[in-house]
């Protein structure tokens, strides 16, 4: 596995062409920077060895090495893979946060805390819907 994201080139698309290639949920989340309802992902419980992608693009984001079980009910990883993601300030639902999009597609992640565990300190809190899981292929 790499550290690194391999292709850094931008993706762009218009709105009608997202609507297409994603779900309605994607869509929301992705698009919309909507969230899904804690403890409802399906990669929340995943321990599966692998990488993290984006659900938009396919852009390598998380290796499962960085995953840990932080309690909040969404997937918690204590660092991305280098260069994968981007930050902005949220300052939507009455709060000061970091929002996390997809450095390739810029579609939103998540949200970046500083309450995670050693040796980053980081939690960055992602949205199982948007992502995509590779599995690991088992050592001969």
């Amino acid at each position: 596995m790499t550290d690194e994201v391999e292709d850094c080139k931008k993706i762009e698309k218009n709105e009608l062409e997202w609507r297409r290639q994603l779900t309605p949920e994607q869509y929301h989340i992705l698009r919309e920077a909507g969230t899904e309802y804690a403890f409802s992902g399906k990669y929340y419980r995943n321990h599966d060895t692998g990488t993290y992608h984006c659900a938009a693009c396919g852009a390598p984001l998380f290796s499962s090495e960085q995953k840990y079980d932080s309690g909040s009910g969404w997937p918690s990883f204590w660092a991305p893979i280098e260069g994968a993601l981007e930050t902005r300030v949220d300052t939507g639902h009455g709060m000061v946060r970091t929002e996390v999009r997809c450095a390739r597609c810029a579609g939103h992640l998540g949200h970046l805390f500083d309450d995670g565990p050693h040796p980053t300190g980081l939690r960055y809190c992602i949205n199982s819907v948007a992502l995509d899981f590779k599995q690991d292929e088992p050592a001969d």
